[in-house]
């Protein structure tokens, strides 16, 4: 067989963060009962008129910019007809001919070095509804609390060419656009969506191969794995004789295979044209100048900061930055208790684990600043054992319990008493000689063993600091 390039472009549609949707007041909160945030406007009824959120410009030309792209003073929109059973009004407005940001791009890192995916442009439509299919009655319903939700359009150029390039475009974008506040980007929500488009081609070829487009792709895994399919099951027609068909495919992440759904339009078949409802949008350079003015700091700027503020390792700031939640967490955190490498260890330790335990992100992170910096300062300052910070901690991330309080309440603080303490250690001495034995031996370790067994006897409330300096005079 011979060996065939994977050729890859991304549409990726971003939910931005407005509070209301992009040509009529209802709300774009998720999770309302269907049909719960809808007006005539959204719903398509005849006579109803759109009026522009001005967010919505804002936020796209905030991704453009970060996204190095050219912004048009002189934008409009289109009208893309097409019938759809959760397109309420037969159409859909959008930027064809006049989008917002052209010609950008994007650096991203894989094991093969960095590389600049290209973003041919982001332009700004509305959301569809939603159609949800019960099997068991054999019939569908359409919510259309979606329909009318803004959203960017990011194009990329054909510039991907392998699964892991598209994740690492897809994280740098991901992690743009939360650091922006333009999107939450839950994939696992639908605010952030990508399109495959991909072809194959014989390696060495300049020419593209007959592309298809995957829906449905609604976790990075998926996306990996539809990838793979994708290029091999192409790679096979071509190799059996047979011609690749244009055309849009659904991904079944359950099956790990996908099907046709339709054969795949270009921009003729939808018909577009200037949309006659809404005028022609004109941006200032004094309104883009201060959007640029406005934009915040940066994921690569926070590491570099990191560093260099609070003398962290490049690990540490890697890994707090890699969530805008976290990282937004540690700042706080940091400036309430002055600690800032004691608030990153609990951040990268136990945060790291309750989250994986609990098959939760960073970004759902609910944890208190000024309560995170209590339990830093309770435990650094031997008031709780380290046993019990992390008891205390797991409340605080669990329940979002206050540390002091709970410490309180349960009788956890760390026991000082040197008389009370003096009467353990001198009992572990006496039931550990080999320890003993070890440590004059000049074995530093075997205090450690020591420490631990006399936390032991005091089911871990005993203060470490006064426990180490009993225990090395009484040696």
């Amino acid at each position: 067989m011979r060996e065939y390039e994977t050729v890859i472009g991304l549409e990726v549609h971003v939910e931005l963060a407005t509070k209301t949707k992009i040509f009529c007041g209802c709300s774009t909160a998720f999770g309302a009962q269907p049909n719960a945030h809808t007006c005539p406007v959204c719903t398509g009824m005849p006579g109803s008129l759109p009026v522009l959120n001005k967010k919505v410009v804002e936020y796209a030309a905030a991704v453009g910019i970060a996204a190095g792209c050219e912004i048009s003073a002189y934008s409009k929109f289109d009208r893309k007809n097409y019938f759809y059973p959760d397109n309420p009004q037969n159409y859909q407005i959008s930027q064809l001919y006049e989008p917002i940001c052209k010609n950008g791009g994007i650096e991203i890192q894989t094991e093969s070095g960095r590389k600049t995916i290209g973003i041919h442009e982001i332009h700004m439509e509305e959301d569809a509804g939603k159609l949800v299919h019960d099997e068991w009655e054999d019939v569908s319903y359409v919510d259309y609390n979606r329909s009318g939700v803004p959203l960017i359009e990011i194009v990329s150029e054909p510039d991907l060419r392998s699964a892991q390039e598209v994740i690492a475009y897809l994280e740098k974008l991901r992690m743009m656009i939360q650091y922006l506040g333009a999107s939450d980007c839950k994939l696992q929500e639908g605010s952030m969506r990508a399109d495959v488009n991909l072809s194959v081609r014989p390696a060495g070829s300049q020419e593209y191969g007959t592309r298809t487009e995957m829906k449905n792709l609604n976790s990075f895994k998926a996306i990996t794995r539809a990838i793979e399919h994708e290029k091999n099951r192409q790679a096979d027609i071509i190799e059996s004789g047979g011609t690749v068909i244009q055309e849009t495919r659904r991904w079944d992440d359950a099956k790990e295979e996908s099907y046709a759904m339709r054969s795949k339009e270009d921009a003729k078949d939808y018909r577009y044209f200037p949309e006659p409802d809404l005028v022609p949008i004109r941006i200032s350079e004094t309104w883009l100048a201060n959007i640029r003015a406005s934009q915040p700091e940066m994921r690569e700027e926070r590491m570099e900061r990191y560093q260099a503020q609070y003398g962290l390792p490049e690990y540490d700031a890697e890994i707090l930055t890699s969530s805008k939640r976290m990282a937004d967490l540690f700042e706080e955190a940091s400036q309430i208790c002055a600690k800032p490498k004691k608030v990153s260890n609990w951040l990268m330790g136990e945060t790291m684990r309750l989250l994986r335990e609990n098959g939760q992100e960073p970004d759902s992170l609910s944890l208190d600043a000024a309560q995170l910096a209590k339990l830093v300062n309770l435990a650094d300052s031997g008031a709780v054992s380290n046993t019990v910070a992390k008891e205390v901690f797991a409340e605080m991330f669990l329940h979002g319990t206050d540390p002091e309080q709970y410490v309180n309440e349960h009788g956890l603080g760390a026991v000082s008493d040197e008389g009370e303490l003096r009467g353990v250690i001198e009992q572990v001495i006496a039931d550990n000689p080999k320890s003993v034995e070890d440590y004059r031996g000049g074995k530093q370790k075997a205090v450690g063993f020591l420490v631990g067994q006399t936390m032991k006897a005091m089911k871990g409330k005993a203060n470490p600091g006064v426990v180490n300096r009993i225990l090395k005079e009484l040696l």
